[in-house]
């Protein structure tokens, strides 16, 4: 019976496996293609049949990134933009979501559900309020409609991510802080932000893949060709009658690699941040 239970244990977890990597091999597909796309022509992408293996590989389509646009200086940009969101949106959204996870006062899950309600309002409903405002701020072709509201909130989403994971941290922690005379601000600085690290870091890492592939704002409130970030920047190789996709493929990897670096990195406090953020209403 034992052997029997290891057996089936073995053929069990045999399966597991199998199922998860023809999954993962399916998901990289995409991947796969882009980097043999990046290596080929134009006739060869779109020959029939398709084929893996370039064969003749263009490995000027790499070169060529840098000589039709200024690549560097478009990820000089990006980068400025998403270090600055990511710091606004992780302070501003764990400190609101302290206020309504550690703090009693009236009003409080009224106004988280508030908030909460704002998830259901599409991007493009408020995107024309926004852009008034910001014109009549006189923001436009700045930075600031991209950075400035990430220190106002940091969004729904991380408010209730964060949100859950402080109300996961034993009340007693902050109980006995406030007996030894702490204040609020050196509660949430000295105590629930440490304790909150894999949950910040999974609001920062979504944060930066949805910053650093931000199309629509950039496109929106920038009108210098010299600001432009690099999601901007590879609209350079889709013409009107004709597209460089071997050149595009290239960019779009160059593009990728620093988000899938960063995502390897710190993919254990990714996974920690979501399995550890409590459940408690």
């Amino acid at each position: 019976m034992v052997g029997s239970g290891t057996h089936r244990a073995a053929l069990t977890k045999a399966i597991t496996y199998t199922a998860l990597a023809a999954v993962a091999a399916i998901l990289l597909l995409p991947l796969l293609w882009m980097l043999s796309a990046s290596l080929k022509g134009n006739e060869e992408i779109f020959s029939i049949p398709p084929t893996w293996v370039p064969k003749d590989f263009h490995w000027g389509n790499y070169s060529q990134v840098f000589d039709r646009m200024p690549f560097l200086a478009y990820l000089r940009n990006t980068t400025f933009i998403t270090i600055m969101t990511i710091v606004g949106t992780v302070f501003s959204s764990s400190l609101v979501a302290y206020a309504f996870a550690c703090l009693r006062w009236p009003g409080r899950d009224k106004v988280f559900i508030l908030v909460i309600a704002t998830m259901m309002l599409p991007l493009h409903v408020t995107m024309i309020p926004l852009f008034v405002i910001f014109k009549e701020l006189h923001w436009l072709n700045t930075y600031k409609p991209l950075i400035v509201p990430a220190f106002l909130g940091g969004g729904a989403f991380n408010i209730f991510l964060l949100r859950q994971f402080f109300l996961s941290i034993p009340r007693e922690l902050f109980d006995a802080a406030r007996i030894d005379g702490f204040s609020e601000w050196r509660i949430y600085w000295s105590i629930a932000m440490p304790l909150a690290r894999p949950a910040l870091i999974t609001v920062a890492i979504l944060t930066l893949m949805f910053t650093w592939n931000d199309f629509l704002g950039p496109l929106i409130y920038l009108y210098d060709q010299t600001k432009n970030t690099l999601a901007l920047g590879l609209a350079h190789f889709v013409g009107q009658y004709q597209t460089e996709w071997g050149i595009l493929m290239a960019a779009s990897l160059l593009m990728m690699i620093p988000i899938i670096a960063i995502f390897f990195f710190f993919q254990r406090y990714f996974v920690r941040g979501f399995t550890l953020t409590g459940m408690k209403a």
